[in-house]
């Protein structure tokens, strides 16, 4: 894996970015064996994966990429990086063992529905139907990023689900950066398996899975980088911190590791949302450059 000047890895999707000639906004790419889509824009740069409309690399122009992506993806299955949508469950199947965790819509190609440039960088709406249910993820990128997933399902009945953003946000060194914005929120440590309460910076030390009641802003500071990311997780009734620490992660080596943490907007973690006929329930997730 090549280095950047900084001395960080870099980006392995920054390779589509090199053309010496002008590029199109849009353009579909076969790589790794998925279809992804490379976006160039003056306001920015960005990949989605058709699979699981899965944004993988997001760099607004002049900056360093906000998120962060494995070198290397597996022959079936998930992607590991960017920003994975866990529909229509969160973590473990309450009822069925079998099935996959964080559900069926990231394994799963959704339709580009629609795509548009404009001034101030690009819109995109993907579609995935499935059995009775409808998910909409919108997107807007340009100097800030924001994603919205919508849920709708034609059941007659009450039905039960979950969602979540479980975005990779690309760091210099996980052991050099400080998540501001928890003071005072309880949570729960999935390690350890008990209640914490949180006081001033968060800062990891060591492997991290921690499930707070926040919803709102938080700020990722990155003092290595001199960046600070305003990170909005919106209504979401949990918001989650996972670093896997030097536990090894199938198919990313151990310096690739260090170059991420995860903190993500979910909803439906513990208890399962519910959503009647006619009803639809939105899940967001905003970031903005602070400086």
């Amino acid at each position: 894996m090549p280095f950047s000047e900084t001395g960080s890895i870099e980006h392995p999707l920054q390779r589509f970015f090199t053309a010496v000639r002008p590029q199109p906004t849009f353009q579909w790419e076969r790589y790794q064996q998925r279809d992804v889509l490379v976006i160039n824009h003056e306001q920015c740069r960005a990949v989605f994966s058709r699979q699981g409309a899965q944004l993988l690399h997001f760099e607004p122009c002049g900056q360093k990429p906000w998120l962060w992506c494995a070198a290397q993806w597996p022959l079936v299955g998930a992607i590991r990086g960017g920003v994975p949508v866990s529909w229509p469950w969160v973590g473990r199947h309450p009822g069925e063992s079998g099935w996959p965790a964080n559900g069926w819509g990231r394994l799963l190609d959704w339709k580009l529905v629609d795509s548009q440039e404009h001034a101030g960088g690009v819109t995109l709406h993907w579609q995935l139907k499935l059995w009775d249910w409808q998910a909409d993820l919108y997107a807007e990128l340009g100097q800030g990023m924001d994603l919205r997933l919508t849920t709708r399902h034609q059941d007659s009945e009450v039905c039960h689900f979950g969602h979540g953003f479980h975005p990779y946000w690309r760091i210099s060194d996980v052991a050099d950066v400080a998540l501001q914005g928890l003071e005072g929120t309880h949570g729960y440590d999935e390690l350890t398996r008990s209640a914490c309460e949180h006081e001033g910076d968060l800062r990891i030390l060591g492997s991290c899975q921690r499930v707070f009641e926040h919803a709102g802003v938080l700020e990722l500071r990155d003092d290595a980088w001199q960046r600070s990311l305003s990170i909005d997780t919106g209504d979401s009734d949990r918001t989650v911190v996972w670093h896997p620490g030097n536990r090894p992660l199938l198919g990313v080596g151990g310096e690739e590791a260090m170059g991420f943490l995860r903190v993500e907007a979910a909803s439906g973690v513990d208890e399962c949302l519910s959503l009647a006929p006619g009803q639809h329930a939105t899940l967001s997730l905003q970031a903005t450059l602070v400086h």
